[in-house]
Order: C-alpha cells, then structure tokens, then sequence
C-alpha cells in the first residue's frame, strides 16, 4: 500500500533526513532539525536493536528515499539477483538510480523525486525526443532529456535556469535549455552511500 501521510514523518521515523521535500530540508523549518526523535506522542527510547532490525531498518529507508512500495522495492532486488556477474547491492542502487523519476532529480529539474515524479506522471518531459509517463522507465547511457516546449517557460522551469545545480559525474545537464544526457553507466562510485546495499542484500537472505 502507497504511504500518503506526511513525509517528514518517514524522516523522523529513520532519525535522518531522506531529502523528501525538496528546499525544505535545507532550512530549519525540516522537522528532523527541529524534533530529531521518532514521530508520536511521546519521545520513545529503545533497547540495542537486534541484527534483523538494523537490516529492516536499513530496507525500509531505502524504500522511502526512491518513493516505493514494498512490492516494487523487492521487484529491484530481485532484477538485481538475476544480473549474473554483478554484485546484488551494486546491480540493485544502479537500477533504482537509473530510473526516469530519479534521473530528472539527481539532474536538478526537480527538488525532490516526489516531484521528479510528478514531472514525468503528468507528461512534462522528454525521453529521446518522446513525451513518457511512466516514472520507472529504465535510462542508459546515451539517452537524453528534455522538458517538452510547452512547459519551458511555465514559472518552475524558468526559476531552475537561475539555479546552480550539482549534477552527478554519469549525468550533463543543460540547464539554460532544460535538457540534458546520460553520459555512461553508473560505476561504483556514482552509487549513494547514504543507503549500506550490503544489509539490505542480507535482508532480504534470510
């Protein structure tokens, strides 16, 4: 089942910021920096969390920072199991950074990948000269991105040609045409560390 409460809360539950809410997170106003406990009437303390629930943990943030359900986040694990001669974690972040939503938001045309999301739902974008709605679309080196004439000069894409954005080594971005490229596959060290692979493969092992 989709979660559709509030997503900070998702951050307080992790006791970490996820970056689910764009700008917001930068600023004190994220509830994270201003209660930095996990969410419900009263601050809960707990004992040393066993082996399972540091694995559980370490899934469910996962599952929260790329917007999934459980379902689609087991779907990637399981692709990622079938790639023969890669490591599962690797195989696995590299398919979750590689899809569409994410890619338009480590590009920096959207703040967040709720909204990177939105973008592609609502046919704002671009794929290879092509307007897609599907945010799960898989990338790969060589395709490029756009958002669609109709859109360029609506007031959010006009505010992101006045940004700096700090784009990833596998991705070029354009920013003063709204467009940019998948450069190369993901390597190694274009994987996030926020996230460790390793507890998730062992979760899902057990």
């Amino acid at each position: 089942m989709k979660y559709t409460g509030p997503r900070c809360r998702l951050c307080r539950r992790e006791g970490k910021k996820l970056f689910l809410k764009g700008e917001k997170c930068f600023t004190q106003k994220c509830p994270v920096t201003r209660r930095n406990y996990p969410p419900g009437q009263h601050k809960k303390t707990f004992g040393k969390p066993t082996e399972y629930a540091i694995q559980l943990r370490e899934k469910q943030k996962a599952k929260r920072i790329y917007g999934l359900n459980e379902t689609q986040f087991a779907n990637y694990y399981a692709r990622a199991v079938r790639k023969k001669g890669s490591v599962t974690g690797d195989m696995m972040f590299a398919l979750l950074e590689s899809r569409f939503d994410n890619v338009i938001y480590r590009s920096g045309l959207a703040d967040s990948r709720n909204q990177a999301r939105q973008f592609v739902s609502h046919g704002l974008l671009k794929l290879n000269g092509k307007v897609v709605t599907i945010p799960s679309i898989q990338v790969r080196a060589g395709d490029y991105f756009e958002i669609t004439d109709a859109q360029k000069e609506n007031q959010v894409f006009r505010e992101k040609k006045n940004q700096k954005t700090d784009v990833p080594g596998w991705l070029e971005l354009d920013i003063k045409n709204l467009k940019g490229n998948v450069k190369r596959e993901l390597a190694k060290e274009d994987l996030p560390n926020e996230v460790d692979a390793q507890l998730i493969v062992e979760y899902y092992s057990r």
